[in-house]
């Protein structure tokens, strides 16, 4: 027996992924629940990920050959082992925990898929597979494998928010994501953006509570959101879930599994400019068919100009005939329709989950189709929807997509804001096929393509991987394989042909396979080549899921090279509905492949083919563990916090302090504090109370934070000692809170005013509780205070009236120093747009401005980098946005010797770039105090934000280096 405990993180992809740290121009002050505190300005992110889930269940058990009542139907029997054996799972109570998600029956052996139940909630991703073997009046447990978390602690009485809110906040997450940062800050909006510009087209509707397992769990609100991007016109149809007490989105997960990344097909269409327009679509579900029809057998001509046979429907009253084909059995001697719907004149957008009105398959006038069907795609598309249905039920005995005789139904033709469109899809209903281009033929004119896409929904009715990260890379590359498989026997292509791996070779209308293809199986991409993208986001590929699919894919083609086919394709199918489960990553993938392997009979130099397979592409169990980097270390895992601005992470002497995902399953955030040496383990600070906390800061001696109510109705800030003691409340207001800075006997905070509709810097100043006002004599706000040695640097915000009547503004940092009552203004922009949160030093005062936001090609890409000396009392640009020396620099920090810039990819490279890469993450670039460039932070992987600064080139920061958000330091390196 082998029994492989859960020794890795299990990945539940968290949303939020914002960044940035603007405050905007245009400063109309809504009311003060109207916007949470932590809803600062986004940058494009990275995604954030919770802590791991604690169980004791096994993620793997093989060698298994424990009797079990042969009598029992096969979920009770599977119930019974696992409660007979509650030592080695750690299920208490299989019954009252476990519902049967599925059975599957193969000859002797029975699957028993059970989907996890928290108090009777669902708990996403919990899912348990118990392996059986019946025969001879014997039944027989061979092994388990899956997600089951032991350490759920969740009040599911607690008071929630009400479903509506739930639902909007869950729209407007989504929406924020996709519009690529219309996102509301302190009061305002991003430029460019409306306040509703990012959710328009989107609706919501509620699925009920579930359980998200971040660490002892967090009730949550499931919403499926659905509807058109903003920006892009793409549909969206997405399972996000929300805090069900703040309204925190916590992750979300696409239900559209595309063939390709939209990056891809953007950049091999460099002709085509795609739009897209808004558009209504009426019903769920295909229309009925008619009476009066007669099956037959007719011909139609693929786009490779080989004449193929076609079931038809003629209808007797008219003698025209339908592309619906009613000649393919289940094991049971009933028929499975194959439909192939003529979707030309239904755009991208209509057909996601939906059927619209007044669709219909493609008919002919006679039984031989026409050059017509052929151009569009749906003669290939009705021929290879039967050799996709007739390849699964011959060779793995399946009835149909979900193996219980679902119905196969085909879009052909679909349009992209009515341009060709160069994608395809499976939307959890049909597979969608798009038109193709002038170098693109009908995206069903090769059968890997719509091998692919079905694949999908064996994926959806067995595995059902998040499509997300890792878990959507792996939907992705099973896909890939089968299609790929299918496409190369029923072809009798050679595996050794240098074009066998090719994904949509057969597309290609004027160049050669190999370069238009859209994926290569034979790549030869490793975890080395492994993509750290953000994972809730189209743009990044949802965290690479097509991107780094061939790692995996790549792995399971030199399995078949080695193997052969038939026996390589039943391994992996078996791994596939018998082994994986929602929240498998690639090394379970690898060991689920290894597993199955084993169980038909694969030992000794076959076995090492298979194990070699995965070694060759670095999915082993010390992938992860080496990615910080060299000269990096991880100080916590995973952060739980969707990357805004309050949620930056502080240091101060040899400490440092963040906000992290709570454990308790009631609070989204709490504040923890550990050493940046490494040594010790991290402390949770702020209490169980069921509050928000962000904002930490810490100067080394204590920590100083913002705690505030899930209404966002009471706001407090509170202070603990480092070395451990009980938290005290430094001050309570129901105004709300809109920036937090601490430095030794100072506490700075900015907060709106409801009766005069602006922000203001408040402080506290040594033991005293006096609130003290910065005063200032301009109109306007005043807000994110920064704190060092005794000054107080924060954003200026200046409206003033011109001679002729006319209003403008100006943005800048202003210096506040408590010791002397001085204020000195360090630096104003009239008309700039954004403004960062000021770096304070005892040299000088730094910050970030958007001077021109896109009215000169130079402007639009770049930002500002400006400094002020107190020393000599002057200030300067020292990264001027339309200068050749522009940076895209979005938040910043400094030490008294050198200033880290969180900078995105130069223009060029996002302008060069066919698909989103490590390189387009923002990284972390390190200056002397006049602006000369010393190095990077760290030469991590991934994304690198968020710095704060200690002494020298020290830097504690967010990064992705692990493939999910943690904590690092580092202290500086060479060029990377």
């Amino acid at each position: 027996m082998r029994i492989q405990r859960p020794n890795r993180a299990v990945a539940v992809l968290a949303a939020a992924a914002l960044l940035g740290a603007a405050v905007p121009a245009a400063h109309a002050a809504p009311a003060p629940a109207a916007v949470p505190a932590q809803a600062t300005a986004e940058l494009p992110g990275t995604a954030a990920t919770t802590p791991v889930p604690e169980t004791e269940t096994p993620g793997l058990v093989e060698g298994l050959d424990e009797p079990v009542d042969a009598a029992l139907a096969p979920a009770a029997a599977a119930r019974t082992h696992l409660e007979g054996h509650r030592s080695r799972y750690g299920i208490a109570d299989p019954d009252a925990t476990l519902v049967t998600a599925d059975v599957q029956r193969e000859g002797a052996r029975e699957t028993v898929r059970l989907d996890q139940r928290y108090k009777k909630l669902p708990v996403l991703g919990g899912q348990y597979v118990v392996r059986m073997e019946k025969q001879g009046g014997e039944r027989t447990v061979t092994g388990t494998s899956g997600s089951y978390f032991t350490e759920l602690d969740v009040d599911t009485t607690a008071q929630t928010l009400p479903a509506a809110t739930a639902v909007e906040r869950a729209v407007e997450g989504i929406g924020r994501s996709l519009s690529g940062g219309a996102a509301v800050v302190a009061g305002g909006v991003r430029p460019g953006t409306a306040p509703s510009a990012a959710t328009p087209d989107l609706t919501g509707s509620d699925q009920g509570l579930t359980v998200v397992p971040s660490g002892t769990g967090i009730l949550a609100r499931h919403v499926l959101v659905r509807g058109t991007a903003p920006v892009t016109g793409e549909p969206v149809l997405t399972d996000v879930y929300v805090d069900a007490a703040s309204g925190t989105v916590l992750l979300s997960s696409s239900r559209l599994r595309t063939l390709a990344a939209p990056q891809q097909v953007e950049a091999l269409r460099a002709d085509q400019e795609a739009t897209a327009a808004a558009g209504g679509t009426d019903g769920t579900e295909p229309p009925p068919s008619g009476n009066g029809v007669t099956p037959v057998t007719g011909t139609g001509t693929k786009a490779d100009g080989t004449t193929v046979d076609v079931g038809l429907q003629r209808v007797d009253a008219t003698g025209t005939y339908l592309t619906t084909d009613v000649t393919h059995t289940l094991a049971d001697g009933r028929t499975v329709p194959i439909t192939t719907w003529d979707a030309t004149h239904n755009d991208y957008y209509d057909t996601a989950g939906m059927w619209p009105e007044g669709i219909a398959p493609f008919a002919s006038p006679s039984s031989t189709l026409g050059t017509d069907l052929t151009d569009l795609g749906a003669v290939d598309a009705h021929w290879a929807a039967a050799q996709v249905f007739e390849y699964y039920k011959v060779e793995h005995g399946r009835d149909s997509l979900d193996d219980a005789g679902m119905a196969l139904d085909s879009f052909v033709g679909i349009t992209y804001g009515g341009n060709p469109f160069v994608n395809a899809f499976w939307d959890g209903t049909k597979m969608v096929y798009g038109t193709g281009d002038s170098e693109y033929k009908s995206l069903a004119a090769d059968l890997d393509v719509v091998g692919h896409e079905m694949t999908h929904g064996v994926v959806e009715h067995t595995a059902g991987f998040l499509y997300s990260g890792q878990q959507g890379a792996l939907n992705e590359a099973i896909a890939d394989y089968f299609g790929n498989a299918i496409d190369v026997d029923v072809s009798g292509i050679p595996m050794s042909d240098p074009e066998a791996s090719l994904l949509g070779g057969d597309l290609c209308r004027t160049t050669a396979p190999v370069d238009c293809a859209l994926r290569d199986l034979d790549d030869g991409m490793t975890t080395a080549d492994f993509n750290h993208l953000i994972d809730t986001d189209a743009r990044f590929d949802y965290g690479g899921v097509h991107l780094n699919s061939t790692i995996v894919s790549g792995a399971l083609w030199d399995v078949r090279e080695a193997l052969g086919g038939e026996l390589a394709d039943k391994i992996v199918y078996r791994a596939l509905t018998e082994y994986l489960t929602p929240l498998s990553d690639f090394v379970d993938g690898r060991e689920a492949v290894v597993a199955a392997a084993r169980s038909y009979g694969l030992k000794g130099k076959q076995l090492k083919v298979v194990e070699r397979a995965f070694d060759s592409r670095g999915v082993t169990e010390a992938w992860e563990k080496n990615l910080p980097g060299k000269g990096t270390s991880l100080l916590l895992d995973r952060l739980d916090t969707g990357l805004y601005t309050d949620m930056q992470p502080s240091t101060g002497g040899d400490w440092w302090a963040v906000a992290r995902s709570s454990a308790d399953g009631t609070e989204p955030t709490s504040i923890w504090v550990g050493r940046t040496d490494g040594r010790g383990e991290p402390r949770r600070v702020s209490a169980a109370d069921g509050r928000i906390n962000s904002f930490a800061q810490t100067d080394g001696k204590r920590v100083v934070w913002l705690s505030m109510a899930a209404d966002y109705t009471d706001f407090r800030i509170m202070s603990a000692p480092l070395t451990g003691g009980r938290a005290t409340t430094l001050y309570t207001t129901a105004g709300r809170v809109t920036g937090l800075g601490m430095d030794g006997d100072v506490v700075s905070w900015s907060e709106w005013d409801a009766e005069t509709w602006i922000d203001e810097v408040h402080y506290l100043k040594g033991r005293s509780s006096t609130v003290r006002t910065v005063e200032h004599d301009w109109v306007g706000p005043a807000t994110a205070p920064t704190v060092r040695a005794g000054r107080i640097a924060y954003v200026r915000y200046e409206v003033f009236q011109h001679d002729d009547g006319s209003w403008d503004w100006a943005l800048g940092v202003e210096v506040f120093d408590t010791r002397t009552g001085r204020t000195t203004l360090a630096g104003l922009d009239n008309g700039a747009e954004t403004v960062s949160y000021p770096a304070l030093t005892t040299k000088g005062a730094y910050w970030v401005t958007d001077r021109d936001p896109g009215y000169t090609e130079a402007g639009a890409w770049n930002n500002s980098v400006r400094a002020y000396s107190f020393a000599t009392r002057k200030g300067g640009i020292l990264f001027d946005e339309t200068s050749s020396t522009a940076k895209r620099a979005w938040v910043l920090t400094a030490s008294d010797t050198t200033l880290t810039v969180t900078e995105d990819a130069p223009k060029e490279a996002w302008q060069s770039a066919t698909l989103p890469s490590d390189a387009l993450m923002p990284r972390l670039k390190q200056y002397t105090l006049d602006g000369v460039y010393v190095g990077d932070a760290s030469c991590s992987p991934g994304a690198q934000m968020f710095a704060e600064a200690g002494e020298g080139r020290t830097v504690v920061f967010k990064s992705t280096a692990t493939s999910v958000t943690g904590l690092a330091v580092a202290s500086g390196a060479k060029r990377c």
